[in-house]
């Protein structure tokens, strides 16, 4: 077997942590998934959720996912501790941080639930797309490198510097075919970073990117293991929208969609931005 294939995807290098005892773990920020002053948010919120998924106390899968970024995480080594505050009989409540010194840089807040067969019912339906090869790929040489670790294939929405302005704001919807590069396996890590692979919208809306930071992300996991399976390493349809832009803040919300359209995952978060 060659070395190529023995290599861990980047993926799994950026979210490895070795353990330091119960509820303790370290890991250390990836140069490949570097953002514009920070690790990309995507990776921190994996990095918090495979914490909980590697807890030997966890029962069943992910259902939802809060990630509060509350400093800058900086480059080098950081600890995550987990700690399962409720083990109910149908969920699991668990509290995650990740630390470096005495400064908490991202908080999260975990449920997990055993998936059960039960009614189910699907109103949502996937929006029309064309196939993900009749659309180019985004470029993403020189741009932040965690850009990098993501195929984009734009329907609409392609954030691109100066398309737009103040003064004359561009529509906040988008629509893309996107998958991990080099392709991955979907699991519930990836698709935690996945959730965040939406470029921020102050870019597509107006044309620039000021200081700005996602301050909460939630995601909400709708599929289950044999969902997962089935989407392998093929494209996620992947929408995303903001609704408005005031004092300093704005919305997002985000839908993932299988290749075979079923919904995997929904996500909102709340971002702050200067001027």
């Amino acid at each position: 077997m060659s070395d190529t294939l023995l290599k861990p995807h980047p993926l799994d290098e950026a979210t490895y942590l070795r353990s330091l005892g119960p509820g303790r773990l370290a890991g250390r920020t990836s140069a490949a998934y570097w953002n514009m002053a920070g690790p990309f948010g995507g990776t921190t919120a994996a990095i918090l959720l495979r914490a909980v998924m590697e807890h030997p106390d966890r029962r069943g899968r992910p259902v939802a996912q809060t990630v509060n970024f509350c400093a800058a995480v900086a480059e080098g080594e950081f600890e995550v501790l987990v700690r399962l505050v409720r083990d109910g009989r149908s969920t699991q409540h668990w509290l995650v941080e990740l630390v470096q010194g005495d400064v908490v840089a991202a908080t999260a807040s975990t449920v997990t639930g055993p998936s059960r067969e039960t009614w189910s019912h699907r109103p949502g339906a996937p929006p029309p797309m064309p196939p993900s090869q009749a659309l180019a790929p985004l470029p993403t040489e020189g741009r932040n490198a965690w850009l990098g670790r993501y195929e984009f294939r734009f329907e609409r929405g392609e954030p691109i510097p100066g398309r737009a302005s103040a003064e004359a704001p561009a529509p906040a919807l988008s629509r893309a075919w996107v998958r991990d590069a080099p392709p991955r396996p979907l699991d519930y890590v990836a698709l935690a970073a996945l959730a965040d692979t939406f470029v921020v919208k102050i870019l597509q809306v107006r044309g620039d990117i000021p200081p700005v930071a996602t301050v909460s992300m939630t995601t909400y996991f709708l599929a289950d293991e044999a969902e997962m399976a089935r989407q392998g390493e093929d494209y996620l349809l992947c929408t995303a929208d903001a609704r408005a832009f005031k004092h300093g803040f704005n919305d997002q919300t985000a839908e993932l969609w299988s290749a075979g359209g079923e919904l995997l995952a929904v996500s909102n978060q709340v971002v702050w931005f200067k001027g």
